[in-house]
């Protein structure tokens, strides 16, 4: 019996060295083995830890609820953090995919170009004569900034540009390096004009201005010209037939010292400037590097040209002077000369169509030949040329350099023609002939004889309407056959009646020799062109 009581009391003294543990211990014991090892992510708590974390087992409860709070804000701030980088990742993919897909400045340009069917040049933009729209303009305008490097723009025979030109200068600050302007026949109105006036400033470095063709400008030109500023290095400045008036005129000639630069001045075609010339030839002076000018069709009269005679003097660079069709100069020329002798550089003069008089022969006789720089006269259309008992014809031969002599309807006569076939002897590098409507040419083509010998650059004869024989035609038949004329690409034997059956025969009896590209016979008008030493196509 005392047994059984010490091994009931061992017992129980056992169990009392037991340590009691919670139903919480049983269920964390079996959550810790689950836990991750140290250095890996830490999991969230599991809905049955916050489920036990809720009681108390011992612990202090307060504490146990602000750490169960520290832990879920933890988390909480983790997963706003891990959308945050997610959203940003999203928006940046989304940022790169709209900028893949809109296109670029250039691929606009690019496309812009291919719809008008021009290739694109991002120093010259060509869109002549490309039938644009308003809407085309506009859209132009929107692709100026991506064009920087843009130096040339040329948007001529596009009507519907007038009216619209504000919505392209008011971006031409993006394009500062442009040099070239063409704006012929655009229909340009008073505030295309303004616009472009107030653009100068923010294009320093324009040296082309072409506005020909524009009627509208007549009457309007001061709104451009008074925004040039001294300085401008304006080179080129082209105004044909835009109807200017005399008030133009003065603008124009205001100017002047504002564009000492200038090389090439166009006014061609503007019937009412002749009347402010002379305000404007007396401030030539201030463009002293002005190598071309012309005044075809300007309504000149006596008096304006002798105040351009005075201009001369200051204009030592001047190549190209075409005073043409300005019928009331002539018999002014006796008293407008002095100066003309001293342009040692022209290189081409125009008095087409002036009505000279046998005066004005007597003294252009001894000033045209002083000229030994001229590569080009046109005297046509000036019928004393021919009856003038002055030698000025046969004085060509002191102008060697002369490669283009232009008598049509001169009133030749038989001497006269001899003495210009004289001097053809002399004009090794001659390349253009034109005697037509000049009848006395007919029957006497062999005085040419020697001369078309030597010439072995000339490319373009035109005896239109010269009264021509089947001899003439023979003797050019020869010509061809001896190894002559090799250069020769056009012939003009229009309005030749008497040669019109003849012509036919030679043709065929020649045809191995001819290369001629253009043949030109009376009979119906018709162009007989060979383009190959084999033989003639009609």
């Amino acid at each position: 019996m005392e047994k059984t009581d010490d091994i009931q009391s061992c017992q129980n003294e056992h169990e009392e060295d037991i340590p009691t543990s919670s139903p919480f211990d049983f269920v964390m014991k079996q959550f810790q083995g689950k836990q991750s090892s140290p250095g890996k992510r830490k999991e969230r708590p599991s809905a049955i830890k916050k489920f036990f974390m809720g009681f108390d087992f011992g612990k202090s409860e307060g504490k146990d609820r602000r750490e169960t709070e520290e832990t879920e804000i933890n988390n909480s701030e983790a997963d706003d953090q891990s959308e945050k980088q997610d959203l940003s990742v999203e928006d940046g993919l989304s940022h790169h995919i709209s900028e893949a897909e809109s296109p670029s400045g250039e691929q606009r340009f690019n496309q812009f170009m291919q719809k008008l069917g021009k290739k694109a040049n991002s120093k010259n933009l060509d869109l002549n004569n490309c039938a644009l729209s308003a809407a085309d303009v506009t859209e132009l305008a929107s692709l100026l900034p991506f064009l920087p490097e843009l130096e040339e723009i040329n948007l001529s025979w596009n009507s519907c540009v007038g009216g619209t030109l504000k919505a392209l200068t008011v971006h031409l600050h993006h394009v500062n390096l442009l040099k070239v302007l063409r704006l012929n026949n655009c229909r340009l109105t008073a505030e295309d004009v303004t616009s472009l006036g107030e653009a100068f400033e923010i294009v320093p470095q324009l040296e082309e201005l072409d506005l020909s063709w524009n009627s509208n400008i007549g009457g309007k030109l001061s709104l451009l010209t008074k925004k040039l500023r001294k300085g401008c290095k304006i080179k080129l400045l082209k105004i044909t037939d835009c109807n200017l008036t005399a008030k133009d005129g003065e603008s124009l000639a205001e100017i002047l010292n504002v564009i000492p630069k200038l090389e090439v001045l166009d006014l061609s075609i503007n019937k009412h400037i002749g009347c402010s010339m002379k305000v404007i030839a007396q401030n030539l002076k201030n463009v002293p590097g002005l190598k071309e000018l012309n005044l075809h069709m300007c309504g000149l009269k006596q008096d304006s040209l002798q105040g351009l005679d005075t201009a001369l003097q200051h204009l030592a660079e001047l190549r190209k002077l075409d005073i043409s069709c300005n019928k009331e100069i002539g018999g002014g020329f006796k008293d407008s000369t002095a100066h003309l002798a001293s342009l040692k550089n022209l290189e081409v003069l125009d008095l087409h169509q002036c009505c000279v008089t046998e005066e004005d022969m007597t003294v252009l006789s001894q000033v045209i030949p002083l000229l030994s720089s001229l590569q080009e006269l046109n005297l046509s259309s000036n019928k004393n040329v021919g009856v003038s008992a002055d030698p000025l014809l046969s004085r060509l031969r002191f102008l060697p350099k002369l490669k283009s002599v232009a008598i049509s309807n001169c009133c030749l006569h038989e001497e006269s023609f001899s003495s210009l076939a004289e001097a053809a002897l002399h004009l090794p590098e001659l390349e253009i002939l034109d005697l037509s409507w000049n009848k006395c040419v007919g029957g006497n083509l062999k005085l040419l004889w020697g001369a078309l010998k030597l010439a072995m650059e000339i490319q373009v004869l035109r005896l239109s309407s010269c009264n021509l024989v089947a001899e003439d035609l023979a003797l050019l038949t020869l010509l061809v056959q001896d190894g002559h004329l090799a250069r020769l690409r056009k012939l003009d034997l229009s309005y030749n009646n008497n040669i019109s059956d003849e012509g036919n025969d030679y043709c065929q009896k020649s045809s191995d020799d001819f290369r001629w590209t253009h043949c030109r016979f009376a009979n119906g008008g018709k162009w007989l062109a060979c383009a190959n030493r084999g033989g003639w196509a009609v």
